[in-house]
């Protein structure tokens, strides 16, 4: 599948070396100021090539707007957006189009279709990234209208964790660093593992503020489990937390029960939910990324013909992928906030009384 979202539905297409990649974004609400600049800050944040810890393939991510807009306004149908490729370099692929590099999917792309495009991951490339970044921006854009806000960073990168929480710091952070603090030791810990040709992992704190009570589609469609889902389908998620998480497995009922007083709850270990629905307090998600599985050592693996080789890789390639999956978090927020706000105005009475009774 490559559609996401109920009543707003973003549904992303092409691959890491076609000539182009984009979205269409179903659902939005018509008279929506569309700002074609915070949609470019946006992809400008994830796009590759900004510092020495990430990719060196340069791409500008140009978006251009195709349908769903008129002056400046969503005009209620679906919103096309296209980025262009431009700095693609097919020919380092060359040498492993017949082999499976470990870590990837090119072994179960393979298998399920019969064959894979090889240049870069094709589809399965977190180049896709870039569309949802830009479907996102515009959940944002909506977001914003309802008082909802979304940040996110990184709290921890090899293992070094972060102990406090600086959005602030993170916007300017060259790695998205929550801590800065601990910051020196992370971009070391990262170079480290670039400079001997390897990659590190890291965990991206994503949180949302300013969110009703209310949101969430108990019992198959509850916001902690859609939002589980928007994070592990982001490349290279391997685990997603929601409030405490497996922390809260440590503690006892006494200790993890938010207790609630006149002014709200006292404290906010389920992460903002209850029961699959919003709670009011903020949403808190940690997303787990795996170390970059392309790096430029040998390792062992076989071809489409089952013939045991040597991998080695060329390429450019994030020696973190973090680092630019933090965005890929708030967007993913984003629109699974957006997605459930719509899904939610028809749930009582007086909201329909409202809309058609005036």
């Amino acid at each position: 599948m490559n559609t996401f979202g109920k009543k707003l539905t973003l549904t992303t297409f092409g691959e890491s070396h076609g000539k182009a990649l984009g979205c269409i974004l179903d659902g939005v609400p018509a008279g929506l100021k569309i700002d074609e600049t915070f949609i470019q800050s946006e992809l400008d944040r994830r796009k590759p090539g900004k510092s020495k810890l990430e990719t060196a393939r340069k791409e500008a991510d140009k978006m251009e707007i195709l349908s769903g807009t008129f002056e400046g306004l969503s005009t209620g149908t679906p919103i096309a957006m296209i980025i262009f490729n431009g700095n693609q370099k097919s020919k380092d692929y060359d040498n492993i189009k017949n082999l499976f590099r470990p870590g990837h999917a090119d072994y179960t792309y393979f298998y399920k279709y019969g064959l894979r495009d090889y240049r870069g991951g094709g589809r399965s490339s977190a180049r896709e990234t870039a569309a949802r970044v830009a479907g996102g921006a515009i959940a944002k854009l909506m977001l914003k209208e309802l008082g909802i806000e979304i940040h996110s960073g990184l709290c921890e990168v090899d293992g070094i964790k972060g102990e406090s929480i600086d959005f602030s710091h993170a916007k300017t952070s060259q790695m998205h660093a929550l801590d800065p603090k601990v910051e020196p030791a992370q971009v070391q810990a990262i170079m480290d593992a670039k400079n001997n040709h390897d990659s590190v992992g890291g965990v991206v704190l994503t949180t949302a503020t300013g969110v009703p009570v209310g949101l969430g589609e108990p019992l198959y469609y509850k916001l902690d489990a859609i939002l589980a889902e928007a994070m592990m389908g982001i490349n290279a998620a391997k685990a997603v937390e929601i409030g405490d998480g497996v922390a809260s497995t440590h503690l006892r009922g006494s200790q993890n029960n938010d207790e609630i007083s006149a002014k709200g709850f006292k404290s906010n270990h389920a992460g903002g939910m209850l029961g699959g629905i919003s709670n009011g307090d903020t949403i808190i998600v940690k997303t787990h990324f795996k170390p970059t599985p392309s790096i430029f050592q040998e390792q062992d693996t076989i071809t489409t013909d089952n013939e045991e080789v040597k991998c080695n890789l060329k390429g450019r390639h994030d020696p973190c992928v973090a680092i630019r999956g933090a965005v890929v978090c708030e967007a993913m927020m984003a629109l699974t906030l957006a997605d459930m706000t719509l899904l939610n105005m028809g749930k009582k009475m007086e909201h329909l009384k409202s809309i058609y009774k005036g």
